[in-house]
């Protein structure tokens, strides 16, 4: 008596059914679909602003490095 049989689901369906409509259910479905395809591709423009936020970082400190390589401040001094 604890589990539902065919006829408690069947008693659930048509309540939904007639709650619902015929016609929302595939509707609310089509609209919970958008929802997943929205998210998925905010998701992916977030990923690819973070490696574009990465790849200028990196590209500053190399260019760090290559200036701080350059200047006379690392050679050692001129005996005179």
């Amino acid at each position: 008596m604890g589990s539902l049989s065919i006829w408690h689901w069947l008693i659930v369906a048509i309540v939904v059914l007639l709650l619902f409509g015929r016609g929302k259910i595939p509707e609310l479905m089509g609209d919970v679909a958008k929802g997943i395809k929205n998210f998925k591709a905010g998701m992916k423009d977030e990923e690819q602003a973070a490696a574009e936020k990465a790849k200028e970082l990196e590209a500053k400190a190399a260019e760090t490095v290559q200036s701080t390589a350059q200047t006379p401040a690392n050679q050692p001094p001129k005996a005179g």
